[in-house]
């Protein structure tokens, strides 16, 4: 039977955490009286978290396993779990429990309203320090400021879609994804549901600093041209600057000033100069460089274990038959 509602949640060395989630959002989802499946999405987990999910699949038939034959990222490990969902909603959650599974219900509430994207909004953020709070803050106030959709600010992927915005998303194969913003982007009527972020359940986060820049890299590479209008102006900044100071410098050797002589000068503006066309070429390589990544045409993700591998039982090999030998013709 097709299930009303799927939770998709990405799965990257998740072994603490899973049997706790797998049993809150079993006990949400019951409680809904409505028809489920959890989709679980291992993303080339080094721990056990492949067997833990192989483990809850046979004992419920309701969580489907997708199991990934290498690390792929978590945001196309989230694309393929919407890819493998059925249900006429789909809700968007990550398993260390920061994003609470009893929040579903007053999402699952807004779409029983007519809204077709329900994200959550953080009101609050437990157990991080004020380094990645002022850090996350600063970024979802950037993406909101530059880029070409209106991205809610304090929301990350947790969130419900509704069965035609999981559609149009799974039409979008960018490599270089952010969700957040590809579902504000296919517009439909969205709305926001508060809620308190709590701290992780166990084990630590799989988002450092390093990663958090990549992230960043990719919304603002992948809905803003802002990057690109930078170096423009700096260009013509530095130009309106080098006029200005024609003038300038041939009045102070008419009057015999040696302020602006020397090589030191020379050399700190060609160094200037120098580093504004170095930055110039990086960004114009950022995008010319997910150019030739779309141009590859490699796909998204390879699985190595769908849920069906689970549904149907593997069919026995059979035995190659005999080889008959040639009749003797003698």
């Amino acid at each position: 039977m097709k299930p009303v509602l799927s939770v998709v949640a990405p799965i990257y060395n998740e072994s603490a955490t899973l049997p706790e989630f797998y049993r809150r959002v079993r006990q949400v989802l019951d409680d809904l009286n409505e028809s489920w499946e959890l989709v679980l999405v291992d993303d080339g987990s080094k721990d056990d978290s492949a067997n833990l999910i192989r483990e809850l699949a046979a004992k419920d038939s309701r969580v489907r396993p997708v199991i990934f034959a290498r690390n792929f990222g978590h945001q196309v490990a989230v694309t393929a779990g919407l890819d493998f969902s059925r249900g006429d909603a789909v809700v968007i959650i990550d398993s260390d429990l920061q994003d609470p599974p009893e929040v579903i219900p007053s999402l699952v509430e807004k779409w029983r309203q007519g809204y077709e994207v329900v994200f959550a909004v953080r009101t609050e953020r437990e157990g991080e320090s004020w380094f990645k709070l002022l850090t996350a803050s600063l970024f979802y106030r950037l993406i909101y400021r530059i880029t070409d959709v209106d991205i809610p600010l304090d929301t990350g992927d947790f969130r419900l879609l509704d069965r035609k915005v999981v559609n149009v998303m799974n039409q979008m194969r960018e490599r270089h994804r952010f969700l957040r913003g590809m579902s504000v982007w296919v517009g439909f009527r969205q709305i926001g549901v508060p809620y308190k972020r709590a701290a992780r359940f166990a084990g630590e986060t799989k988002y450092p600093l390093k990663k958090m820049i990549r992230f960043a890299s990719d919304a603002i590479t992948g809905f803003s041209f802002f990057p690109l209008q930078l170096a423009t102006y700096i260009g013509f900044i530095c130009a309106a600057i080098s006029i200005l100071a024609i003038p300038v410098v041939i009045a102070l050797r008419t009057a015999g000033s040696h302020e602006l002589s020397g090589q030191a000068t020379t050399l700190i503006a060609v160094l200037f100069l120098g580093g504004v066309q170095l930055i110039s070429l990086g960004i114009l390589g950022e995008y010319i460089g997910r150019i030739y990544d779309e141009a590859k045409g490699r796909p998204l993700y390879i699985v190595r274990e769908t849920p069906e591998d689970f549904e149907q039982p593997a069919a026995q090999a059979q035995p190659f038959p005999a080889q008959q030998s040639a009749p003797d013709k003698r």
